[in-house]
């Protein structure tokens, strides 16, 4: 008889995956779903949600059969750079305006890690700005207002 394995990094993981994936389902069933022609509100979260689902019993099963690394630390400074970022980008965006929200979520962004040296962080953040306003303002040329209202004189 196989010595049986455990990953808890990826039966956490796994878990974690089917339970979001089964409160999306859930949330889903209640929206009208349509068919794969005329697709209702619930119809793509509702696929996504069983994908979600789907790989999660894959990693849950995977964590029977390999032994992984044991979960590490936790990126507290990734996370309170990260998640605040698109968070200032959306509520800026129509005050400030597509580019200054923009180059000021990404500079946010860039300080989670440790390495970066504010120079480097606002070069970074210009190329993304520049960057994203060439393409989607200009190349797909989608309806931004570039400089808001807090920025005008």
């Amino acid at each position: 008889m196989k010595n049986l394995q455990f990953d808890s990094t990826n039966a956490i993981c796994g878990l974690t995956f089917i339970a979001l994936g089964g409160f999306f389902i859930y949330q889903c069933l209640s929206l009208e779903l349509g068919t794969a022609l005329r697709m209702g509100p619930g119809y793509f979260p509702l696929a996504l949600a069983t994908i979600l689902t789907f790989l999660g019993v894959v990693v849950l099963g995977q964590s029977t059969r390999v032994q992984g690394e044991p979960i590490g630390p936790i990126a507290v400074r990734g996370m309170l750079f990260i998640l605040p970022a698109p968070v200032f980008f959306g509520l800026t965006v129509r005050g400030l305006g597509f580019v200054p929200s923009l180059f000021f979520a990404a500079l946010i962004a860039a300080f989670a890690s440790s390495r970066m040296k504010p120079g480097m962080a606002v070069v970074l953040a210009a190329a993304i700005t520049l960057f994203s306003v060439v393409v989607f303002s200009y190349a797909l040329g989608l309806p931004f207002v570039r400089f808001g209202p807090w920025t005008r004189l």
